[in-house]
């Protein structure tokens, strides 16, 4: 697209950018600007009018819903968002979550993951709450040679993140490891993705502080997270 086109099409898509930003957002902390995310996303929007192909029979909503995340992953990684010190501390707790699941058979509960960590159930509760939002978009993030979770590069030629979740069985194991969450985090977790209920109205149905909310959806996160390493 040329001139005017693409001007007009940046006018009309322009709200994708801002709901997607303000999406992703909603699920980092709060050093992360909503504006710094929205440039990029129009970065993204653009490169997304000048490649997309309609003869392939694509949904133009679609392909730029991908390249917008992307601009917007890789704006993160570039800033370097997350401290070292907090994605290792959730890596940590994944890496526990995943042994004790794999030697339990089931999921395990916040006090022995905490044990396994060899810290009190209060310190484990207050690294979930710092390592909130470190794991991004969940699906849309791969990870290095030094196992630290990236945004993934437009120019990267594996497949994108919409593109795996695709796979008949990739998607059966994560709505069986969604299945298996303890009782509560999933009803976070339905409440967060399916009723679109914020943090802190998920608290008030749930009797519990907001911040609990959080600690219980990082943690519902990361165990999936967990039962879906051969999916990385």
């Amino acid at each position: 697209m040329t001139g005017i086109d693409t001007q007009t099409s940046v006018i009309e898509h322009a709200h994708l950018v801002k709901r997607l930003a303000f999406q992703l957002v909603a699920r980092l902390p709060s050093s992360v600007q909503v504006d710094d995310l929205i440039q990029a996303g129009m970065m993204g929007l653009l490169d997304a009018l000048q490649g997309f192909d309609d003869s392939q029979g694509a949904q133009f909503e679609t392909y730029a819903t991908q390249r917008i995340r992307g601009a917007m992953l890789d704006e993160l990684r570039d800033t370097d968002w997350a401290p070292r010190s907090v994605r290792k501390q959730g890596r940590a707790i994944e890496n526990a979550i995943h042994n004790l699941q794999q030697s339990l058979g089931q999921s395990p509960s916040e006090q022995q993951i905490a044990e396994a960590m060899d810290v009190p159930l209060a310190e484990y509760q207050q690294m979930l709450s710092e390592a909130h939002g470190h794991q991004l978009v969940h699906y849309e993030d791969f990870e290095n040679e030094d196992g630290e979770a990236i945004g993934f590069n437009l120019a990267d030629t594996r497949p994108l993140p919409l593109q795996v979740l695709h796979d008949e069985a990739m998607r059966d194991s994560l709505v069986k490891g969604i299945s298996e969450l303890p009782e509560r985090e999933k009803m976070v977790m339905a409440m967060y993705y399916q009723e679109d209920l914020n943090l802190k109205e998920i608290g008030a149905v749930l009797g519990v502080s907001e911040s609990r909310v959080c600690q219980l959806h990082t943690q519902a996160i990361l165990r999936l997270r967990g039962k879906m390493r051969d999916w990385s």
